[in-house]
Formats: structure tokens, C-alpha cells, sequence
């Protein structure tokens, strides 16, 4: 599938794959795409950053590969691993079929019988009993690559992963290099718990992403919760963005503000009161600290001005 031709294309075919971007994240995301640099999002849960990359392999026809960090994670775990199961039970295999041949008489010492140890060792570490983890996978196929929470990733992980953007290959020692024929489209996403380093920032499109605007959230709420009553979706919109200028541990994100959206309406509402709000707000304020916070003030954030 051809790429999209300019910003205001790439805006049209994303709201076609159900993601509705701003200018601006749609801009990064065409530059970096044009200039095959990885894109590297920043900003607070639930703006959308993972779900931009979901729709970006829509619009470009490629696959899309997830690559989830977490506090320990590790090269193998990103680039490959031998499937060791498969590898004792191919020995096994061939141990019976070397028995069997000398039951039925043939000659221990006859080559056709006996494992040939060097064969066996090169089919042990071939593609066969290869297990390809997201790095790898990216690089062998046209895809997009999701490194998803970068920053719950400890430094050296960081720097393992700079060095396979740099070139978009990876050295296997049984088999050689791999190269990717088409370099993958690459999204990094990072929600701020540290800074990701000055290197891998330099090496990417970076892109801080705003919680959305009231209108276009609204927009983007009606888009995943078509069923609730318009009046509803723009209540629940509204209360959202009071909430986000609270002192709050954790402000909802759009996620939250579709949940909360689905769960009113599953109630029945047709609009947003106090007494729906409290017992639902489980669905956009998820520490108790914040709920306790604004229990006092939910009055004036559900009846605050339009």
C-alpha cells in the first residue's frame, strides 16, 4: 500500500483507521515516516500514543509489532531465543531412529546409522529452532514497530536497542547477520517515569503529546461509544477536562473518559448528574487518593460552567 502523500493525507486515512490525530502528531508522524527516523512520543497515559502507532500500520499495509518494556527486560527477550524444547526432542528423534536402524540390522559402525554429530549440531542452531522476538521480527518482515513504555526500561536496555535502530540489523552468532530489507517504521512511546537518554532522543523524531482538545475528545468518544446519547458524551468530555486541571496523582486519559462514557450510558443515563458521577467514578479516577481529593468538589466539577 502506497504511503500517504502529504499531513493532511496521512490526517484523512488515520481517521479512516478510527484514530483521530491532532496536526501536530499527525506531522511528526508523516516526517518521521518520510525520513525513516524512529518517532518517539512523549506525554501523560491514555493521549493515544500507542493507538497513533496501531492505526499507522493500518494506513501503511504493514504489520504491526509490539514490543512491551518493562523494569528488567532484556536483549533476549527483545531480539530472539532457540526453542530448547524442540531442540531436545529433535535429538530424541534421531537417538530413536539410529536404535531402530540398528534393530533391524544395521551396523553401528555403518555412517548411515550413526549421528553425524557436526549435522546434527548445525541443524540444532538453524532458522528451524529459531524464536523470533519483536526485534527480529520487525527486521523480516515491512512493519511497525511499537517499543511500547521505553522508560519502565533500565539504561543498558536503552543503549541495546539505540545500536539496533542504528542500523536496523542484528548479529546472530549460528546463523550471521540479518538485515532488513525494508527498515520498519518505528514508534517509541514513553510516559515520562525518567528520561529517556540525550542519544536515543537525537536518533528520533520526538513529539510530546497534549491530552486532546474538549472538541476533538468529544469527537473521539462519539467515535468509540456511537450508542450513548450525544448530550452524555459532551457531559462526560466536559467533567474530564475539570478533572485534568486538578491536583491529581493520575489525570484521566482519553481511555478514561470513553470507559466512563460506556459505563453511564450502560446505566441508562442520558446525561451526566452528581449522584451517577459518584458512584461510577471508578471508571475515570482510578487512585483512591484522587477520588478522596475531589469528593468534596464533584458538585462543582459536574455542574461547573459549559
Amino acid at each position: 500500500m502506497d504511503g500517504p502523500q502529504d499531513v493532511a493525507e496521512l490526517v484523512r486515512r488515520l481517521d479512516e483507521a478510527d484514530h483521530l490525530a491532532d496536526e501536530g502528531t499527525a506531522t511528526a508522524a508523516w516526517l518521521a515516516w518520510r525520513t525513516q527516523r524512529p518517532l518517539l512520543l512523549e506525554g501523560e497515559p491514555g493521549v493515544g500514543k500507542t493507538s497513533l502507532a496501531t492505526a499507522l500500520a493500518q494506513v501503511l499495509g504493514r504489520d504491526l509489532v509490539r514490543l512491551q518494556c518493562y523494569e528488567g527486560i532484556d536483549a533476549a527477550a527483545a531480539l530472539y531465543d532457540w526453542d530448547h524444547p524442540r531442540q531436545l526432542l529433535h535429538v530424541r528423534a534421531l537417538e530413536a531412529a539410529q536404535r531402530d536402524a540398528r534393530s533391524s540390522g544395521g551396523d553401528a559402525r555403518d555412517d548411515r546409522a550413526a549421528l553425524d554429530v557436526d549435522a546434527l549440531e548445525g541443524e540444532l542452531w538453524s532458522r528451524r529452532f529459531l524464536l523470533p522476538r519483536p526485534l527480529l521480527a520487525s527486521l523480516e518482515r515491512p512493519s511497525v514497530l511499537l517499543v511500547d513504555e521505553l522508560d519502565r526500561a533500565d539504561d543498558e536496555f536503552e543503549a541495546f536497542l539505540l545500536e539496533v535502530l542504528a542500523d536496523f540489523a542484528v548479529t546472530i552468532p549460528e546463523l550471521g547477520t540479518v538485515r532488513a530489507e525494508v527498515p520498519p517504521v518505528v514508534v517509541v512511546t514513553s510516559n515520562r517515569t525518567r528520561e529517556v537518554h540525550d542519544a536515543l532522543k537525537r536518533r528520533c523524531y520526538y513529539h510530546w503529546v497534549e491530552h486532546p482538545d474538549l472538541e476533538r475528545e468529544i469527537a473521539i468518544v462519539r467515535r468509540r461509544v456511537p450508542q450513548a446519547d450525544a448530550a452524555l458524551v459532551d457531559g462526560v468530555a466536559r467533567v474530564v477536562a475539570r478533572l485534568r486541571e486538578e491536583d491529581l496523582l493520575k489525570p484521566p486519559g482519553v481511555a478514561e473518559t470513553i470507559d466512563w462514557a460506556r459505563a453511564l450510558h450502560e446505566l441508562g443515563a442520558t446525561r451526566v448528574d452528581v449522584a451517577t458521577a459518584a458512584r461510577t467514578l471508578g471508571a475515570v479516577v482510578k487512585y483512591r487518593e484522587d477520588q478522596q481529593r475531589i469528593a468534596a468538589s464533584l458538585a462543582r466539577l459536574v455542574e461547573g460552567p459549559a
